[in-house]
């Protein structure tokens, strides 16, 4: 089997196991409810911080000092 043929597989053995994981998930509704209170929390936390620190780089690129000094 070369390389590439291996890297095939076992994308289709991920995506497979992806696609099952997905549909059990959606199909339980306890599980449906974790993953979406997981949801919430992931947006919840890492947005804010992505958004943050963004404002933050902008800031120092501009080149203007720090209101805080």
């Amino acid at each position: 089997m070369t390389s590439a043929n291996a890297r095939i597989a076992a994308n289709v053995v991920l995506a497979s196991a992806g696609v099952a994981a997905a549909y059990v998930i959606l199909t339980t509704p306890s599980l449906r409810r974790l993953a979406a209170r997981g949801l919430r929390l992931w947006l919840g936390a890492s947005v804010p911080a992505y958004l943050v620190t963004e404002a933050s780089q902008a800031w120092a690129a501009s080149g203007r000092p720090s209101v805080r000094a």
